[in-house]
């Protein structure tokens, strides 16, 4: 089926994101006499930003350290869950589960590990999901992967050095990864934030698990996606002179 645009949960969280450079600038800078940047000199910056990750120009190495340890404790997981090697990296299996990725070595207590496998035990992993969503402005193929799929409920894993009640409350897996399964006629209404919290300390790290849960609606949360998607292309359109992503406008 042809559609005119592919977009897929970050790119909206991305945006999300953008939307509050004035509420960011402000926590940081806002009572500061001389801040080391101006408001106009950040919101270039988180433009400039935005627009590389519509792009997908690679981040640098430093700052997708915080991606790549949330990478590892997935894939160890999924291996513990499975009972497989990995494809895409080196675990080594003790007291702490060691993964090598991207040039790293990460470290999480078998404990932690164990416990995350355990509550997902019999689940499916990495599941590829898409459908089309009707919008204003066309058909949008929105699309992406569900980290723990149950029976009754879509599982997002995320790790975090700091955590607030409900801090992923706006990101859009809890509405595209449902939206997409009930598409295609699954009937599932329930989805999970389960969230490892690692704070490294003066007496070392500690781990703690954490869950948000929230219920889907199919009627109203379609509506809720479709606002935010809508909105999404505006912005796209308008700086369409500065996209290179093909796919994002439909091509494959």
């Amino acid at each position: 089926m042809s559609v005119k645009y592919n977009i897929y949960p970050s790119l909206l969280d991305s945006y999300t994101n953008y939307l509050l450079t004035e509420e960011t600038w402000d926590k940081y800078w806002g009572n500061s006499e001389n801040p080391s940047k101006t408001l106009e000199q950040f919101e270039e910056e988180q433009f400039n930003k935005f627009i590389d990750k519509i792009n997908r120009v690679p981040v640098n190495w430093e700052d997708s350290e915080k991606m790549d340890k949330g990478t590892a404790f997935n894939e160890i997981v999924d291996c513990l869950i499975n009972g497989e090697d990995s494809d895409s990296m080196k675990i080594e299996y003790g007291d702490n589960i060691k993964a090598e990725f991207n040039k790293r070595t990460f470290s999480f207590p078998q404990k932690v590990c164990k416990e995350f496998a355990d509550y997902f035990k019999g689940a499916q992993n990495q599941l590829r999901v898409s459908a089309i969503l009707k919008t204003q402005y066309g058909d949008v193929r929105v699309y992406g992967v569900i980290d723990e799929l149950m029976p009754d409920c879509v599982h997002d894993i995320k790790t975090t050095g700091e955590y607030e009640a409900w801090k992923y409350k706006n990101y859009a897996q809890r509405l595209v990864y449902p939206y997409c399964l009930n598409e295609n006629g699954n009937n599932v209404n329930k989805f999970e934030f389960n969230v490892l919290v690692i704070k490294d300390g003066k007496f070392g790290t500690t781990y703690e698990s954490l869950t948000e849960f929230y219920t889907y609606n199919h009627e109203t949360d379609s509506q809720e996606l479709r606002e935010r998607v809508e909105e999404f292309i505006e912005f796209i359109e308008t700086n369409r002179h500065l996209i290179t992503n093909k796919k994002l406008f439909g091509y494959e």
